[in-house]
């Protein structure tokens, strides 16, 4: 394999052609995990553009709650195109090749889509906190425009933070292996393979991983304890339950996105105790499902999103029926 060499700094730095991604291999049915898999992506990019689309042609829905999250909706589709396609193709068809340049391209799409996706996910705690905690001044804290400006925001910081964090990565020589252990051109197992010091990778790592997980989760911790001490002081138990009902759904979403890949990353990538089979696996599910479980736990249960979305349903469908021609003669005869 010929590799291609720049200069950088009077030093030689070794590019190769790509790597190959490798994971999964000591599960026998591995085919039916990815076929399963492909069910998960189906599910994601039909009930996120769902949502997308009933907010996006509903102007009563055009508040900062639905803002928040037609953004986390997004935000879900991107990240899961970014990777379950891929997986597919890597392991499924055998073809787990991926050239330098593109390799750096999924690194960031995935980075940048799991930061944003923890970021919105504290958006809509910001959005339950002000809604909760202040409710007589929520239209003029939390306004359409001040939640525009927060998601761009957000958005800003994100790319901004991946691209540095990836743009490092071709200052690592790879002289040796260009086999990375994952389910894609995964961080941490491609800048261990560097033939050179990789100590700002690591830093860089490990600065992001507590900056992107551990800060919005200590910001929304913080949201529902104020949100807590603030349903405690209501006089009403009617008036307690109705608060903490609009809380549930996104306490769900909290759970399953925070504390497996918290957990995964804390393990695996400080202490090393998690086996290189598992991590594969139990960061490639943590990675899937949230995308996919966020619309149907969240969106979907929220009554405005879920009246409108029916209402379209019945639409389409009364609108087939009326142009089905044998349906219209047998409603003549």
């Amino acid at each position: 394999m010929s590799f291609l060499r720049t200069v950088l700094n009077d030093s030689v730095i070794i590019h190769p052609p790509g790597f190959y991604i490798v994971g999964f291999q000591i599960y026998p049915f591995i085919s039916i995990y990815f076929i399963f898999l492909a069910f998960v992506y189906a599910v994601t990019v039909m009930f996120n553009s769902l949502v997308i689309y009933v907010i996006a042609f509903n102007h009563s829905l055009h508040t900062p709650k639905f803002l928040a999250v037609v953004n986390l909706a997004v935000i879900d589709v991107v990240l899961s195109s970014c990777i379950i396609p891929s997986m597919i193709k890597i392991f499924l068809v055998k073809d787990n090749f991926i050239p330098f340049n593109l390799c750096l391209g999924q690194m960031f799409f995935y980075y940048a889509f799991v930061t944003l996706e923890s970021l919105a996910l504290a958006i809509l705690a910001y959005d339950r906190l002000i809604a909760i905690c202040f409710p007589l001044r929520q239209n003029l804290i939390n306004t359409p425009r001040s939640m525009s400006c927060i998601v761009g925001v957000t958005w800003s910081f994100a790319l901004g933070i991946t691209i540095f964090s990836t743009s490092i990565m071709t200052r690592l020589s790879f002289c040796n292996s260009v086999i990375v252990f994952s389910y894609f051109c995964d961080y941490a197992p491609t800048f261990r393979l560097a033939c050179n010091d990789n100590t700002m990778q690591w830093a860089t790592a490990s600065f992001f991983t507590v900056l992107v997980l551990v800060g919005p989760f200590a910001f929304i911790l913080m949201s529902y304890f104020s949100i807590l001490v603030t349903v405690l002081r209501m006089k009403s138990l009617d008036s307690r339950v109705k608060a903490l009902a609009t809380c549930v759904e996104h306490i769900i979403l909290v759970a399953v996105f925070y504390i497996p890949l918290i957990t995964i990353f804390t393990i695996g990538f400080y202490l090393r105790v998690i086996e290189a089979n598992q991590r594969v696996l139990s960061l490639s599910l943590a990675s899937c499902i949230p995308p996919c479980v966020n619309p149907i736990v969240y969106s979907l249960k929220t009554k405005e999103i879920k009246i409108r979305a029916l209402t379209l349903v019945r639409k389409n469908t009364f609108c087939k029926q009326q142009t089905d021609p044998l349906k219209v003669n047998k409603t003549q005869q």
